[in-house]
């Protein structure tokens, strides 16, 4: 059982480094081809720096950027590291979710937008907006390698004032924190666009399984400060 939940749990992390790592490369493409259509002599070369740039977004970023953040939150809420109990972790979490609306809500309307403007001439506001987030993946990896800031005070029971010991997810945990959003860039593939449906619902159900964890575990710390 222990050496089952390890390995995907292996497989998780290698597969949440992947698309990271993925995500950020796709961004720093982004960036060069939005510059290349900024900088461009001739329309027709700003043309196509832009069409392949869109090409890029709905084909591989957004995907990639969706699978990253699905690993991630299923890392955090499957081990003893949380959501919400370390700093660094918790910085990540903020990072992600002001990165996915900026790239759902700004980012790529504004690139569909420029694509069929006339000129296709990005906004000064799509080069920062890229670069910076660029920068955050940068800080984000920074943050998993020196995990500063330790400890949130969620981190501690507040009837007790114990430490809340947070306890590693059941093998189906991590495999599908690997399986759905595999799935979900391969229907997306086929379907033409990004499709986040089943990494979101193993997210819901994870978080489930979390607070559940959670109660059993405050149960006998519980009883004990009562004795």
């Amino acid at each position: 059982m222990a050496r089952n939940s390890r390995g995907w749990r292996q497989l998780a992390v290698w597969l949440h480094v992947l698309t990271s790592a993925g995500w950020m490369t796709l961004t720093l493409v982004l960036l060069t081809l939005f510059v290349l259509a900024a900088t461009a002599r001739h329309p027709g070369t700003a043309a196509a720096a832009m069409a392949m740039a869109h090409h890029l977004d709905v084909v591989m970023l957004a995907p990639l950027g969706n699978a990253s953040a699905a690993t991630g939150l299923m890392l955090s809420l499957g081990t003893s590291w949380g959501l919400t109990h370390h700093r660094w972790v918790l910085a990540k979490f903020v990072i992600t979710l002001v990165q996915l609306y900026a790239g759902i809500f700004l980012l790529s309307p504004a690139l569909n937008a420029t694509v069929t403007a006339p000129g296709h001439v990005p906004s000064p506001a799509m080069l920062l907006g890229t670069g910076v987030m660029a920068s955050a993946i940068a800080f984000q990896a920074w943050l998993s390698v020196a995990k500063p800031g330790g400890k949130t005070r969620w981190s501690r029971d507040r009837r007790t004032g114990r430490p809340v010991r947070l306890p590693t997810a059941a093998p189906w945990v991590f495999a599908t924190a690997v399986l759905a959003p595999a799935a979900d860039i391969a229907i997306g593939t086929a379907l033409g666009f990004p499709t986040p449906f089943l990494s979101l619902v193993v997210l819901a159900v994870a978080v489930g399984v979390r607070r559940r964890a959670l109660r059993g575990a405050h149960a006998p710390q519980a009883t004990a400060a009562r004795a």
